[in-house]
């Protein structure tokens, strides 16, 4: 490409609260019915007012000490003004000059993506648009929504999408939103613009978060309102880029406006121009008090906050040496890390030879990536989408822990193994009952398994000679055909022995 594109994001989350910003009324956006979450207050009525939700408050301190901000020891609200439907008071309670947290980074592959603010506000309300008429729904007026806005120092689609990805992440560890894209809790607005690459000094040679321009303006920008997939982020980014270049390329200007995308023809559309941008006229909010935060309030928050994804990451290699792609599922999905751990934790107390030898670091490891291994196949196909939380799921962590041992003993086969975890995710019994319920105990008896072995070679004659011509893989489709005659029970390292010896 000829352009450095230069992109920056707006991300607005619905938090997780009990009630609304300014009052009592149950904060649930999903609520079915309409217009049954209001009341005066969120509904705008003459001399009401509004009281500041603590709860909301906090989260949005906790988000921006998780991402590096720093976090106002004053802020105040303002009043975002402008006239349309779903805002009832005719205003938006927002946060413009004294926002709660400013400054602050994520790091994406080890560049640090610049975040300006991260601002509390109220949500609108939901609008329906019908063929000839549009409805509203004011539910969702009064939500606790938390804005957050980007550095322009991302410079691809892919670097767009692995930034909202992270940042979902992050917020359902800290447990300030469900940030759900699919039902409006997470939404994304990109600015995009395009710089040529004769306009920048040593492109290659930037390798962190802003370009050296040598003329400081930046190409005109765009702006695309309402992402809610990561797919459409990506998606909408990409095309925008290429849609630019091609405006550049042609002699033509970019025109500053604001675009949406169309998933359906998988292009952004014009929505209106930037020259029809409102004056907001922000104003500090007369009905609210300034905020003043105390360092031992900001102190206790940060106390509160969890092991964060990227730590999670770093740890789970340091003690477990696990494949990057196991740790990536283990770390999106939480829940299915926690019972991962769990499962580790009780493994000192399953493998353990007669003389109680401690399990060694290496032995320890193994296992955990054995562990790894069945949970994100054999368990998650058994899961079929379930979470491992759900009350229906019975495979204790000390249950699968012996299973584990089980297998890494080799006192159950791989095939004997499906069989077991089937009923244990099934019944919930204990791996151990199930093998002596169904007599899948390993057969180690050389005596027992040289008859299957005599069986086998007598009714496989061609496989014999294909293994005496030096056919290495005709020994193992011989220990098959063993395997099957056993139902799996045999133990392969003693069958491969006595083949060996049989044929030789």
């Amino acid at each position: 490409m000829k352009y450095i594109p230069t992109i920056g994001l707006e991300i607005h989350t619905e938090l997780k609260t009990n009630s609304k910003m300014f009052c009592s009324c149950k904060n649930n956006s999903l609520e079915p019915k309409a217009n049954v979450n209001v009341c005066p207050v969120c509904m705008g009525h003459p001399g009401v007012l509004p009281v500041i939700n603590s709860e909301a408050i906090k989260k949005v301190v906790k988000t921006g000490l998780a991402l590096n901000c720093k976090i106002a020891k004053n802020s105040q609200f303002e009043r975002k003004n402008y006239f349309y439907p779903d805002l009832p008071k005719g205003y938006q309670i927002s946060q413009y000059v004294l926002p709660l947290c400013k400054n602050g980074f994520l790091e994406i592959n080890r560049k640090k993506i610049g975040i300006t603010r991260v601002h509390l506000e109220e949500e609108a309300a939901k609008l329906i648009h019908q063929k000839d008429s549009s409805l509203i729904d004011y539910n969702r007026a009064g939500i606790p929504l938390m804005e957050l806005v980007t550095e322009p120092d991302i410079t691809s689609a892919e670097e767009a999408y692995n930034f909202a990805r992270e940042l979902q992440l992050i917020l359902r560890y800290l447990g300030v939103s469900s940030a759900d894209m699919e039902k409006g809790q997470l939404r994304v607005e990109a600015n995009i613009s395009l710089q040529h690459k004769s306009r920048i000094t040593n492109p290659k040679s930037q390798t962190n978060s802003k370009f050296k321009i040598q003329n400081s303006k930046l190409g005109v920008k765009v702006e695309i309102k309402n992402l809610n997939s990561f797919r459409a982020v990506k998606k909408a980014i990409e095309y925008e880029i290429e849609r630019q270049a091609g405006i550049l390329d042609s002699g033509a200007d970019v025109v500053p406006e604001t675009r949406g995308w169309d998933d359906k023809k998988q292009i952004t559309v014009s929505q209106r121009g930037k020259e029809e941008a409102h004056d907001y006229r922000y104003f500090p909010e007369p009905d609210l008090p300034p905020l003043a935060l105390s360092d031992d309030y900001i102190s206790i928050i940060k106390s509160e906050i969890p092991e964060l994804p990227h730590i999670k990451r770093i740890r789970f290699k340091d003690e477990y040496s696990l494949k990057d792609e196991d740790i990536e599922i283990f770390v999106f999905n939480k829940d299915l890390g926690e019972y991962f751990e769990q499962v580790v934790s009780e493994f000192r107390a399953w493998v353990e030879d007669k003389d109680n030898k401690e399990v060694g670091e290496k032995e320890y490891k193994d296992l955990a990536q054995v562990a790894s291994n069945y949970i994100l196949t054999d368990l998650a196909g058994l899961l079929n989408g379930m979470s491992v939380e759900d009350k229906k799921f019975r495979v204790s962590a000390e249950n699968f822990a012996e299973f584990i041992s089980l297998l890494y003993k080799k006192e159950i086969t791989s095939k004997i193994a499906k069989i077991v975890l089937k009923e244990m995710f099934d019944k919930g019994a204990d791996p151990s009952d199930v093998i002596e319920e169904k007599s899948l105990s390993q057969v180690k008896n050389e005596q027992e398994l040289e008859a299957v072995v005599i069986e086998v070679i007598a009714a496989n004659l061609r496989a014999v000679d294909d293994y005496k011509k030096g056919k290495d893989n005709a020994l193992q489709f011989l220990i098959g055909q063993a395997m099957a005659k056993t139902k799996g029970r045999a133990n392969p390292e003693i069958l491969e022995k006595l083949f060996t010896k049989s044929l030789s």
